[in-house]
Protein backbone atom coordinates (compact mmCIF):
# COMPACT_ATOMS: atom_id res chain seq x y z
CA UNK A 1 0.00 0.00 0.00
CA UNK A 2 2.96 2.77 -0.67
CA UNK A 3 0.49 3.22 -4.72
CA UNK A 4 -0.16 6.85 -3.17
CA UNK A 5 -2.51 7.21 -5.88
CA UNK A 6 -4.64 3.97 -4.44
CA UNK A 7 -4.47 5.18 -1.35
CA UNK A 8 -6.35 8.41 -2.47
CA UNK A 9 -9.24 6.48 -4.04
CA UNK A 10 -9.44 4.69 -0.79
CA UNK A 11 -9.79 7.64 1.18
CA UNK A 12 -12.25 9.26 -1.18
CA UNK A 13 -14.06 6.58 -0.81
CA UNK A 14 -13.98 6.29 3.30
CA UNK A 15 -16.76 6.44 5.17
CA UNK A 16 -16.69 8.94 7.48
CA UNK A 17 -16.49 8.06 11.66
CA UNK A 18 -16.35 4.17 11.37
CA UNK A 19 -14.07 3.16 14.00
CA UNK A 20 -11.94 0.18 14.57
CA UNK A 21 -10.17 -0.62 18.44
CA UNK A 22 -6.98 -2.33 18.96
CA UNK A 23 -6.06 -3.51 21.94
CA UNK A 24 -2.27 -5.14 23.22
CA UNK A 25 -1.97 -7.54 26.36
CA UNK A 26 0.58 -8.58 27.85
CA UNK A 27 1.28 -12.79 28.85
CA UNK A 28 2.36 -13.21 31.60
CA UNK A 29 3.06 -16.09 33.80
CA UNK A 30 -0.25 -16.18 36.96
CA UNK A 31 2.22 -17.37 40.04
CA UNK A 32 5.22 -14.80 39.33
CA UNK A 33 3.76 -12.30 36.66
CA UNK A 34 6.95 -12.63 34.58
CA UNK A 35 6.27 -11.94 30.90
CA UNK A 36 6.37 -15.53 29.17
CA UNK A 37 6.21 -16.44 25.53
CA UNK A 38 3.41 -17.74 24.50
CA UNK A 39 1.77 -16.01 22.13
CA UNK A 40 2.29 -19.20 18.87
CA UNK A 41 0.11 -21.15 21.49
CA UNK A 42 -2.69 -18.73 21.53
CA UNK A 43 -2.54 -18.12 17.86
CA UNK A 44 -3.02 -21.68 17.43
CA UNK A 45 -5.67 -22.34 20.02
CA UNK A 46 -7.61 -19.08 18.42
CA UNK A 47 -7.48 -20.63 15.28
CA UNK A 48 -10.32 -23.05 16.43
CA UNK A 49 -12.84 -20.02 17.55
CA UNK A 50 -14.54 -18.51 14.91
CA UNK A 51 -14.40 -14.80 16.06
CA UNK A 52 -11.00 -15.04 17.52
CA UNK A 53 -9.21 -16.65 14.25
CA UNK A 54 -9.67 -13.05 12.96
CA UNK A 55 -9.71 -10.87 15.83
CA UNK A 56 -5.83 -12.08 17.39
CA UNK A 57 -2.64 -10.66 15.76
CA UNK A 58 1.08 -10.78 17.26
CA UNK A 59 2.56 -7.59 17.90
CA UNK A 60 6.63 -8.09 17.92
CA UNK A 61 6.97 -10.09 20.95
CA UNK A 62 5.98 -13.50 21.74
CA UNK A 63 5.10 -12.10 25.11
CA UNK A 64 2.41 -9.92 23.80
CA UNK A 65 -0.76 -10.01 21.99
CA UNK A 66 -3.35 -7.87 20.30
CA UNK A 67 -6.96 -7.62 19.33
CA UNK A 68 -8.85 -5.90 17.10
CA UNK A 69 -12.24 -5.19 16.43
CA UNK A 70 -14.09 -5.68 13.16
CA UNK A 71 -14.56 -2.36 11.53
CA UNK A 72 -17.54 -0.94 13.36
CA UNK A 73 -20.15 1.18 11.67
CA UNK A 74 -19.43 3.76 14.94
CA UNK A 75 -17.84 3.58 18.27
CA UNK A 76 -20.59 1.36 19.68
CA UNK A 77 -20.24 -1.43 16.97
CA UNK A 78 -16.64 -1.41 17.53
CA UNK A 79 -16.46 -1.82 21.08
CA UNK A 80 -19.34 -4.40 20.73
CA UNK A 81 -17.23 -6.49 18.87
CA UNK A 82 -14.34 -5.64 20.83
CA UNK A 83 -16.04 -6.74 24.20
CA UNK A 84 -16.76 -9.97 22.78
CA UNK A 85 -13.16 -10.06 21.37
CA UNK A 86 -12.18 -9.86 24.81
CA UNK A 87 -14.25 -12.45 26.51
CA UNK A 88 -13.29 -15.15 23.94
CA UNK A 89 -9.50 -14.24 24.43
CA UNK A 90 -9.38 -13.75 28.12
CA UNK A 91 -11.27 -17.25 28.23
CA UNK A 92 -8.86 -19.26 26.07
CA UNK A 93 -5.45 -17.70 27.50
CA UNK A 94 -7.10 -19.02 30.87
CA UNK A 95 -7.69 -22.15 29.71
CA UNK A 96 -4.09 -22.15 28.47
CA UNK A 97 -2.40 -21.03 32.30
CA UNK A 98 -1.94 -17.62 30.86
CA UNK A 99 -2.98 -14.16 32.32
CA UNK A 100 -3.32 -10.86 30.34
CA UNK A 101 -1.84 -7.77 31.74
CA UNK A 102 -2.94 -4.62 30.51
CA UNK A 103 -0.35 -1.35 31.73
CA UNK A 104 1.95 0.56 28.92
CA UNK A 105 5.30 -1.54 29.84
CA UNK A 106 6.15 -4.70 32.06
CA UNK A 107 8.14 -3.60 35.59
CA UNK A 108 10.54 -6.18 35.41
CA UNK A 109 10.94 -8.85 32.47
CA UNK A 110 14.28 -8.12 30.85
CA UNK A 111 13.80 -6.90 27.14
CA UNK A 112 16.74 -9.59 26.69
CA UNK A 113 14.70 -12.52 27.16
CA UNK A 114 11.61 -11.97 25.09
CA UNK A 115 11.73 -12.96 21.57
CA UNK A 116 10.48 -11.36 18.89
CA UNK A 117 8.21 -13.34 16.42
CA UNK A 118 8.43 -15.05 13.40
CA UNK A 119 6.89 -13.59 10.43
CA UNK A 120 8.32 -11.27 7.26
CA UNK A 121 7.40 -7.99 8.93
CA UNK A 122 8.90 -8.39 12.52
CA UNK A 123 12.18 -10.43 10.93
CA UNK A 124 12.56 -7.26 8.94
CA UNK A 125 12.02 -4.99 11.59
CA UNK A 126 14.95 -7.13 14.13
CA UNK A 127 17.25 -6.64 11.16
CA UNK A 128 16.45 -2.92 9.91
CA UNK A 129 16.17 -1.64 13.80
CA UNK A 130 18.42 -3.87 15.92
CA UNK A 131 18.31 -2.79 19.63
CA UNK A 132 15.54 -0.22 18.91
CA UNK A 133 13.02 -3.17 18.36
CA UNK A 134 14.19 -5.44 21.06
CA UNK A 135 13.81 -2.79 23.27
CA UNK A 136 10.32 -2.03 22.58
CA UNK A 137 8.74 -4.11 25.11
CA UNK A 138 5.28 -1.87 25.03
CA UNK A 139 2.01 -2.10 25.07
CA UNK A 140 -0.94 0.38 23.80
CA UNK A 141 -4.75 0.88 22.76
CA UNK A 142 -4.98 2.38 19.24
CA UNK A 143 -8.02 3.51 17.70
CA UNK A 144 -9.11 3.59 13.90
CA UNK A 145 -11.50 6.64 12.70
CA UNK A 146 -12.73 6.71 9.09
CA UNK A 147 -12.46 9.66 7.40
CA UNK A 148 -13.88 10.27 3.72
CA UNK A 149 -11.68 12.37 1.77
CA UNK A 150 -7.33 11.92 1.09
CA UNK A 151 -6.90 15.91 1.73
CA UNK A 152 -9.45 15.95 4.38
CA UNK A 153 -7.72 13.15 6.27
CA UNK A 154 -4.63 14.99 6.65
CA UNK A 155 -6.13 17.75 7.71
CA UNK A 156 -7.15 16.00 10.62
CA UNK A 157 -4.13 14.31 11.42
CA UNK A 158 -2.42 18.01 11.30
CA UNK A 159 -5.45 18.98 13.88
CA UNK A 160 -4.68 16.34 16.13
CA UNK A 161 -1.14 17.26 16.37
CA UNK A 162 -2.01 19.68 19.29
CA UNK A 163 -3.89 16.86 20.62
CA UNK A 164 -1.94 14.04 21.15
CA UNK A 165 0.37 15.42 24.25
CA UNK A 166 -2.84 15.89 25.88
CA UNK A 167 -4.60 12.18 25.47
CA UNK A 168 -0.72 11.24 26.28
CA UNK A 169 -1.09 12.52 29.31
CA UNK A 170 -4.43 11.54 30.54
CA UNK A 171 -3.65 7.83 29.07
CA UNK A 172 -0.49 7.62 30.75
CA UNK A 173 -0.17 4.30 32.59
CA UNK A 174 3.33 3.23 32.77
CA UNK A 175 5.48 4.79 35.14
CA UNK A 176 7.55 0.81 36.17
CA UNK A 177 10.95 -0.30 34.02
CA UNK A 178 13.59 -2.13 34.83
CA UNK A 179 12.44 -3.32 38.10
CA UNK A 180 12.20 0.24 39.51
CA UNK A 181 10.18 3.40 39.11
CA UNK A 182 11.42 5.08 36.49
CA UNK A 183 10.67 8.95 37.02
CA UNK A 184 7.85 9.18 34.15
CA UNK A 185 4.52 8.81 33.81
CA UNK A 186 4.69 7.48 30.46
CA UNK A 187 7.72 5.20 30.07
CA UNK A 188 6.89 3.16 27.09
CA UNK A 189 6.32 6.66 25.27
CA UNK A 190 9.83 7.21 25.81
CA UNK A 191 11.14 3.94 24.55
CA UNK A 192 9.27 3.48 21.60
CA UNK A 193 8.23 7.63 20.20
CA UNK A 194 11.90 8.98 20.91
CA UNK A 195 13.84 5.91 19.57
CA UNK A 196 11.69 3.99 16.59
CA UNK A 197 12.82 6.30 13.23
CA UNK A 198 9.70 8.14 11.52
CA UNK A 199 8.33 8.00 14.82
CA UNK A 200 6.40 10.76 17.32
CA UNK A 201 4.33 13.45 16.31
CA UNK A 202 4.71 14.46 12.58
CA UNK A 203 5.07 17.69 10.58
CA UNK A 204 1.67 19.26 9.33
CA UNK A 205 1.60 18.23 6.21
CA UNK A 206 -0.93 20.43 4.65
CA UNK A 207 -2.40 18.40 2.04
CA UNK A 208 -2.83 14.92 0.64
CA UNK A 209 -0.10 15.92 -2.38
CA UNK A 210 2.38 17.18 0.01
CA UNK A 211 2.15 13.65 2.00
CA UNK A 212 1.86 11.51 -0.96
CA UNK A 213 5.35 12.88 -2.22
CA UNK A 214 6.76 12.63 1.46
CA UNK A 215 6.09 8.77 0.91
CA UNK A 216 7.30 8.41 -2.69
CA UNK A 217 10.77 10.11 -1.33
CA UNK A 218 10.85 7.44 1.32
CA UNK A 219 10.44 4.65 -1.19
CA UNK A 220 12.69 6.38 -3.74
CA UNK A 221 15.55 6.43 -1.09
CA UNK A 222 14.74 3.18 0.11
CA UNK A 223 14.01 3.95 3.53
CA UNK A 224 10.38 2.43 3.62
CA UNK A 225 8.89 -0.65 1.63
CA UNK A 226 5.97 -0.78 3.37
CA UNK A 227 3.52 2.10 4.90
CA UNK A 228 3.35 0.36 8.52
CA UNK A 229 7.23 1.63 8.90
CA UNK A 230 5.81 5.53 9.39
CA UNK A 231 5.57 4.79 13.35
CA UNK A 232 3.91 8.09 13.80
CA UNK A 233 1.57 8.59 16.34
CA UNK A 234 -0.78 9.55 13.96
CA UNK A 235 -0.66 8.35 10.50
CA UNK A 236 -3.51 8.26 7.73
CA UNK A 237 -4.10 4.48 7.02
CA UNK A 238 -3.54 3.54 3.62
CA UNK A 239 -5.40 0.03 3.52
CA UNK A 240 -8.53 1.36 5.91
CA UNK A 241 -8.73 4.72 4.62
CA UNK A 242 -8.83 5.94 8.42
CA UNK A 243 -6.80 8.16 10.50
CA UNK A 244 -4.97 6.33 13.25
CA UNK A 245 -4.30 7.46 16.83
CA UNK A 246 -1.46 5.48 18.59
CA UNK A 247 -0.08 7.39 21.00
CA UNK A 248 -2.06 6.00 24.26
CA UNK A 249 -0.57 4.05 27.09
CA UNK A 250 -3.03 0.49 26.96
CA UNK A 251 -5.42 0.96 29.88
CA UNK A 252 -5.64 -1.34 32.93
CA UNK A 253 -9.07 -1.84 33.08
CA UNK A 254 -12.00 -2.67 30.42
CA UNK A 255 -14.15 0.48 31.91
CA UNK A 256 -10.66 2.82 31.45
CA UNK A 257 -9.99 1.25 27.96
CA UNK A 258 -13.31 1.74 26.80
CA UNK A 259 -13.21 5.56 27.82
CA UNK A 260 -9.80 6.21 26.49
CA UNK A 261 -10.94 4.89 23.35
CA UNK A 262 -14.73 6.48 22.84
CA UNK A 263 -12.32 9.97 23.58
CA UNK A 264 -9.55 9.56 20.96
CA UNK A 265 -12.85 8.73 18.31
CA UNK A 266 -14.58 11.72 19.93
CA UNK A 267 -11.11 13.43 19.22
CA UNK A 268 -10.28 12.70 15.58
CA UNK A 269 -14.28 13.33 14.55
CA UNK A 270 -13.95 16.81 16.05
CA UNK A 271 -11.01 17.88 14.59
CA UNK A 272 -12.52 16.58 11.35
CA UNK A 273 -16.35 18.81 12.41
CA UNK A 274 -13.68 21.72 13.20
CA UNK A 275 -12.49 21.32 9.38
CA UNK A 276 -15.26 20.88 8.13
CA UNK A 277 -17.15 23.92 9.81
CA UNK A 278 -13.57 26.47 8.77
CA UNK A 279 -13.01 26.77 12.42
CA UNK A 280 -9.56 28.76 12.55
CA UNK A 281 -6.28 26.47 12.75
CA UNK A 282 -2.65 27.40 12.62
CA UNK A 283 -0.29 24.47 13.17
CA UNK A 284 1.47 24.91 16.20
CA UNK A 285 5.48 24.62 15.52
CA UNK A 286 7.52 21.03 16.03
CA UNK A 287 9.18 22.51 19.19
CA UNK A 288 6.24 23.54 21.17
CA UNK A 289 4.43 20.11 20.37
CA UNK A 290 7.55 18.52 21.85
CA UNK A 291 7.80 20.61 24.34
CA UNK A 292 3.88 19.23 25.51
CA UNK A 293 4.81 15.85 24.59
CA UNK A 294 7.90 15.97 26.73
CA UNK A 295 5.51 17.37 29.26
CA UNK A 296 3.39 14.42 29.20
CA UNK A 297 5.51 12.00 29.42
CA UNK A 298 7.06 12.93 32.42
CA UNK A 299 4.42 14.52 34.35
CA UNK A 300 1.20 12.91 32.75
CA UNK A 301 -1.50 14.53 34.53
CA UNK A 302 0.20 15.50 37.96
CA UNK A 303 1.71 18.59 36.02
CA UNK A 304 1.46 21.18 33.43
CA UNK A 305 1.09 21.62 29.71
CA UNK A 306 1.31 24.56 27.39
CA UNK A 307 -1.85 25.88 25.63
CA UNK A 308 -0.91 26.29 22.18
CA UNK A 309 -3.19 29.00 21.43
CA UNK A 310 -3.03 31.27 23.97
CA UNK A 311 0.46 30.62 25.10
CA UNK A 312 -0.42 30.03 28.44
CA UNK A 313 0.40 27.30 30.96
CA UNK A 314 -2.67 24.89 32.22
CA UNK A 315 -2.85 22.48 34.95
CA UNK A 316 -2.64 19.00 32.87
CA UNK A 317 -5.25 17.70 35.63
CA UNK A 318 -8.19 19.67 33.75
CA UNK A 319 -7.03 17.65 30.65
CA UNK A 320 -10.07 15.45 30.79
CA UNK A 321 -12.87 18.07 31.15
CA UNK A 322 -10.90 20.12 28.11
CA UNK A 323 -10.76 17.51 25.78
CA UNK A 324 -14.29 16.56 26.92
CA UNK A 325 -15.49 19.94 26.65
CA UNK A 326 -14.46 20.47 22.94
CA UNK A 327 -15.38 17.23 21.84
CA UNK A 328 -19.00 17.10 23.29
CA UNK A 329 -20.34 18.36 19.74
CA UNK A 330 -19.15 15.42 18.11
CA UNK A 331 -19.48 13.36 21.40
CA UNK A 332 -23.31 14.39 21.03
CA UNK A 333 -23.87 13.58 17.12
CA UNK A 334 -21.93 10.45 17.34
CA UNK A 335 -23.94 9.10 20.95
CA UNK A 336 -20.56 8.53 22.74
CA UNK A 337 -20.24 8.98 26.57
CA UNK A 338 -17.08 9.30 28.02
CA UNK A 339 -16.12 8.58 31.63
CA UNK A 340 -12.66 9.36 32.28
CA UNK A 341 -11.01 8.40 35.09
CA UNK A 342 -10.04 11.00 38.08
CA UNK A 343 -6.47 10.03 38.14
CA UNK A 344 -4.36 8.20 35.51
CA UNK A 345 -3.27 4.64 36.24
CA UNK A 346 0.28 5.62 36.78
CA UNK A 347 -1.43 7.40 39.83
CA UNK A 348 -2.93 4.68 40.81
CA UNK A 349 0.19 3.10 40.25
CA UNK A 350 2.60 4.84 42.26
CA UNK A 351 0.31 4.87 45.02
CA UNK A 352 -0.16 0.96 45.26
CA UNK A 353 3.91 0.78 45.10
CA UNK A 354 4.00 3.40 48.40
CA UNK A 355 1.88 0.71 50.45
CA UNK A 356 3.92 -2.59 49.30
CA UNK A 357 6.07 -3.24 46.57
CA UNK A 358 6.85 -3.11 42.64
CA UNK A 359 5.45 -6.60 42.78
CA UNK A 360 2.19 -6.03 44.58
CA UNK A 361 1.56 -2.68 42.41
CA UNK A 362 2.05 -4.37 39.70
CA UNK A 363 0.01 -7.73 40.64
CA UNK A 364 -3.06 -5.52 41.39
CA UNK A 365 -2.95 -3.90 37.83
CA UNK A 366 -3.22 -7.56 36.35
CA UNK A 367 -5.67 -8.45 38.86
CA UNK A 368 -7.91 -5.48 37.81
CA UNK A 369 -7.30 -6.65 34.10
CA UNK A 370 -8.32 -9.92 34.63
CA UNK A 371 -11.50 -8.86 36.41
CA UNK A 372 -12.62 -6.37 33.86
CA UNK A 373 -11.54 -7.38 30.64
CA UNK A 374 -12.61 -11.07 31.26
CA UNK A 375 -16.30 -9.78 32.16
CA UNK A 376 -16.36 -6.57 30.21
CA UNK A 377 -16.84 -5.63 33.41
CA UNK A 378 -19.05 -1.96 33.36
CA UNK A 379 -18.28 -0.34 36.51
CA UNK A 380 -17.14 3.74 36.82
CA UNK A 381 -13.86 4.53 36.72
CA UNK A 382 -11.85 4.89 39.92
CA UNK A 383 -9.33 6.91 40.55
Amino acid sequence: MLDMTRTREIFDASTDFTVGIEEEFALVDPGSRDLIARFEDLETAAAADDVLCGAVAGELISSEIEIRSKPGRDFADALDSQRENRRRLFALAASQGIELGSTGTHPWSPWQEQRIIDTEHYRRLNDDLGYVAWRNNTFSLQVHVGIAGADRAIAVCDRMRHVLPELLAVSANSPFLDGRDSGLASVRSQIFTRSFPRCGIPDPFGSFQEYARYVDLLVEMHSIVEFTQLWWSIRPHHRYGTVEVRICDAQSSAAESDALAGLMVACVAQAAVDHDDGVPFLPAPGMLIEENTWRAIRYGTEGKLIDLGERREFPAAALSDRLLAWTAPARAELGIACEIAEQSGTIRQRRALAEGSLESAYGAEVDRTQRTFASNEEVAVDG
